[in-house]
């Protein structure tokens, strides 16, 4: 394929002209691939669609248009499939070479030894020794902290291991080409190992034929802890600990806990997926102890290979001794080899564990008893550390062995702890049914919510179970107990942090609280009389008005002393999940972030109040209508003491891919999030408090965003059909893309459908809706109320607010991302024309209003001025991301005319997917 159209016009900094380079030569190599494997006339088709898609996103270029119809129109469906594959292909190349330059950048800056990145740890700590924090109180943040990043499945995440494996391979060329001095020989042979790689991708479908199963989405998952999490995450921890003990030489011994962990929703959210059933929560558990332990008896078998350590010639602790003499290994190869011997042993033991564990590697050394938790075997490796510390190996003791007692204590045998996740109707609906089978008349949901926290508390103080095994129940209310009984077992074979948190989406009062706790109550995870909680309950508050409201509910809730009694044996910390993507569909990009923060400040007074620890669960999506941005910058912009050393984030859709199939970038985006925490935690208090008059200003824009997004989604005749006609929506929920269905429920209604496909539809067609839409009147309307310093008042949150700043800053990005001419050729999909024209002039209105505010407020001229590593990076991509948009709406013409065929389908997910990964933070 031709290389960036127009390129050499651009004002290249020299730093960026490596990946320049970069981008041309996989475009090269690509394009050579497609004359050699389709002829030259597909590869001139590709150009004239490229560059007539250029011509026409520059000027709306009526002309363009026209030829881009024509163009495509008369392609058959397989040459238009051949297309799409070619630039959704350079779209994934194109990241790849991105990714590598933010790598090339960072050793860059590494090794010109010029200070610490801002977003580093290295300069987290700096800031906080500036700031007059010891040693040892960092140590003791460390000690209390608690940071997951929390993995979700993605309804339109559709990308497969072998095509993800084949782009690693081509990252590590890259790597390799700019790292290393090749000699001639060695360069050429990277350039053909590089044409390799193409080819494979480009023979290599990059989709799944079939639905996805939702043991599907847990490999998928899983993938990424064979990227990066199982080696990068004890790397991280290495770091810190030397940079700590830099600041404190001759401190205390002992390992920084394990404050950073990796969450995972995937194979327990059942909430709107029939298809999350207690049988597939015992698959996901042992999948994923199944690949942890592999990863434990690989990592043993090459540790045991390094210590060859001779007894004649180191000494050996007392202990270490011991496990050698009880070790069944009796090889008399390895009789004066007692570190062998001892490792030997420990595999042993593991392979032991590994039989009673349901999808773990099997095979041990007979005689080997099994660990009864995973702290057994971290305390069986302390002890080979200790006698090589003790013996002039402590040297030996930093390396493999380090990093794998890292790896027990942040992994154990469960691998990620995995969420329960329901909707609280559906927990309503169980508990009535146990309350009536038990004690018919009870009439559970004719109550009101006094009578029912009432009745929820008292069964709550006893151990008497509601359910009988001699009584009929409903389906829905088996398979609700099923789940929560997979969870408990899941917790006695694999550990209390396994199944550690049950969310409750929908929460809109104290009842849904304790009703979850009631039917955990019911399988043994929380006890009476111990008051005794084993799973956290975490109430989900998604919409405005659950917003607004969460202060009082969990006021109200504090005031139960059962409730608190049980908090207790959770170390007094209550979790509290804030719904980014639900209340964005329900009041629009402006109301949501805004009751989202005050949502925050209100939970910290009452927490604050009641003397528990507050931490706060992000549901924050990819895109910047569902939360996404920079992760960074929002964590810094959370107010004060929302944060606390405390956090939980999901990450989800493309994101996942693009910030953690790199093993280099994917420690990095761990270590700021974990920067982030720490100076969120220590040095922010000041922006507790905004200036009085900035909340009033958030309050009125609000409101009048409330009231123009709500007009235009939930009031305007003709919208939903509008929506559904101009995206991908219905094509989302009917051609097998991701497990969970695309609604609630089986209604079309926006309310029923779900966040994740609402706002991933809206990006596909490049109008990022969700993202900006009642942002300009708003500011027309607070500019028309103020007209003597409205918008001097406005610059001031920007340039002193982080919320506020960082609020503009992710809406900077998504309208860049937008494009209101490729959003004009969806509309042509709207059969009423009189609809179409009336409903995106009002977007198109609205769309401009809003680029012209946010200019005027940031004082930018152009957006993403003051971001130009994003601005080069749209610059370098979307000249091949626009034609995939063209295309799409020309197989979208087809498939709904009535060419159903398996090409048409296949190329509409191959558009779904190439644009995704072209805006990289589109669900």
């Amino acid at each position: 394929m031709a290389t960036i159209a127009n390129s050499d016009a651009l004002d290249i900094p020299e730093k960026d002209l490596p990946l320049r380079d970069d981008i041309r030569l996989l475009g090269r190599i690509l394009g050579d691939t497609l004359r050699a494997q389709e002829g030259e006339a597909v590869f001139d088709i590709v150009e004239r669609v490229r560059r007539t898609a250029l011509r026409f996103r520059r000027d709306e270029d009526a002309s363009a248009r026209a030829a881009l119809e024509t163009m495509l129109g008369d392609l058959s469906t397989d040459r238009a499939t051949t297309l799409i594959r070619a630039f959704t292909l350079f779209s994934h190349l194109a990241n790849i070479a991105e990714d590598q330059h933010h790598s090339r950048r960072t050793r860059a800056h590494a090794m010109a030894a010029s200070g610490p990145r801002e977003g580093s740890i290295a300069a987290a700590l700096e800031r906080a020794r500036e700031a007059g924090f010891t040693p040892a109180r960092l140590r003791h943040f460390f000690a209390e902290a608690l940071i997951v990043p929390v993995l979700t499945a993605h309804p339109t995440e559709v990308r497969r291991r072998s095509v993800m494996d084949r782009e690693r391979e081509v990252a590590g060329l890259l790597a390799d080409r700019d790292r290393l001095a090749l000699t001639p020989e060695e360069a050429a042979a990277g350039d053909e190992t590089l044409r390799r790689a193409a080819l494979a991708l480009w023979q290599t479908s990059l989709l799944r034929r079939s639905r996805l199963q939702v043991v599907d989405e847990v490999a998928n998952g899983l993938s990424y802890f064979d990227y990066t999490f199982l080696r990068e995450l004890p790397r991280f921890y290495a770091d810190l600990e030397d940079r700590l003990a830099a600041l404190e030489p001759r401190g205390p011994d002992g390992d920084t806990p394990s404050f950073l962990r990796i969450g995972s929703w995937i194979g327990g959210d059942r909430d709107g997926n029939p298809y999350v059933t207690a049988a597939v929560l015992e698959r996901a558990l042992a999948m994923q102890s199944g690949r942890v332990m592999r990863f434990y008896g690989e990592e043993l078998r090459q540790l045991g290979a390094e210590l060859s350590l001779d007894g004649r010639f180191v000494g050996v602790s007392d202990e270490l001794r011991r496990l050698a003499d009880a070790s069944p290994d009796g090889s008399p190869h390895r009789a004066g080899e007692p570190y062998r011997r001892v490792i030997s042993g420990i595999a042993a033991r593991l392979a032991a564990t590994a039989r009673a564990l349901p999808g773990a590697a099997a095979g041990s050394v007979d005689g080997a008893a099994a660990y009864t938790e995973a702290a057994e075997f971290a305390g069986e490796l302390a002890a080979v550390h200790r006698s090589l510390a003790a013996n002039g190996s402590a040297l030996l003791a930093r390396g493999r062995l380090r990093d794998l007692r890292r790896a027990v204590d942040a992994f154990g045998f469960h691998l990620a702890s995995l969420d329960l996740r329901q909707n609280s109707d559906v927990h309503e609906r169980t508990v009535a049914e146990l309350f009536e089978q038990a004690c018919p008349g009870t009439g559970y949901r004719a109550l009101g919510e006094e009578r029912r926290v009432a009745l929820l508390a008292a069964e709550l103080t006893t151990a008497r179970p509601l359910f009988s095994p001699f009584l009929p129940y409903s389906a829905e209310t088996n398979a609700e107990l099923a789940v929560l009984r997979a969870a408990e077992q899941g917790q006695r074979r694999y550990g209390t942090a396994a199944v550690a948190n049950y969310v409750i989406s929908k929460t809109d009062g104290v009842s849904d609280i304790l009703e979850a706790a009631l039917l955990l109550k019911e399988v043994g995870l929380l006890r009476p009389h111990e008051a005794a909680l084993d799973v956290a309950i975490v109430p989900l508050f998604e919409t405005i008005a659950d917003l607004r409201a969460c202060g009082a509910v969990m006021d109200t809730l504090f005031g139960r002393t059962e409730y608190l009694a049980l908090l207790a044996s959770q170390g007094g910390v209550q979790e509290v999940m804030l719904g980014y993507s639900d209340s964005n569909k329900d009041g629009g990009f402006l109301t949501s972030g805004w009751e989202l923060y005050k949502a925050e400040i209100a939970l910290v007074e009452v927490f604050r109040r009641h003397r528990v620890r507050l931490r706060l669960f992000h549901g924050r999506g990819g895109s910047v209508g569902r939360g996404g941005g920079p992760s960074y910058e929002a964590i810094l912009a959370q107010p004060g003491g929302a944060v606390s050393g405390m956090i939980r984030i999901t990450e989800q859709g493309e994101v996942v891919a693009s910030k953690y199939s790199n093993p280099e970038f994917g420690r990095r985006n761990l270590e700021i999030i974990a920067a982030a925490t720490l100076e969120a935690s220590l040095l922010e208090p000041g922006e507790a408090a905004p200036r009085p008059e900035y909340l009033r200003a958030m309050d009125e824009l609000s409101e009048a965003a409330y009231r123009a997004y709500r007009d235009l989604v939930y009031e305007t005749e003709g919208f939903e059909r509008f929506f559904r006609e101009t995206t991908v929506i219905d094509e989302i929920a009917n051609l097998n893309i991701g497990s969970r269905p695309a609604s609630r429920s089986r209604s079309p209604a926006i309310e029923d459908l779900r966040a994740i496909p609402w706002v991933f539809s809206w990006a596909q067609c490049r109008l990022m809706l969700p993202g900006w839409y009642g942002f300009g009147t708003a500011i027309e309307a607070w500019a028309a109320a103020h007209p003597g310093d409205g918008l001097a008042t406005l610059k001031a949150m920007y340039r002193d607010w982080p919320f506020f700043r960082t609020l503009l800053s992710n809406m900077d990005m998504v309208l860049a991302k937008s494009d209101i001419a490729i959003a004009s050729r969806y509309t042509g999909l709207v059969a009423d024309p009189v609809l179409r024209e009336v409903i995106f002039a009002r977007l198109r209105a609205e769309w401009q209003a809003s680029i012209d505010a946010l200019l005027c407020i940031t004082e930018q001229r152009v957006l993403l001025e003051s971001n130009p590593l994003l601005l080069r990076s749209i610059r370098n991509r979307f000249p091949y991301l626009d034609p995939l948009n063209h295309m799409q709406v020309e197989l979208l013409k087809r498939f709904r005319a009535g060419d159903s065929g398996e090409a048409v389908v296949e190329g509409i997910h191959l558009t779904i997917n190439g644009i995704a990964a072209g805006l990289r933070n589109s669900g």
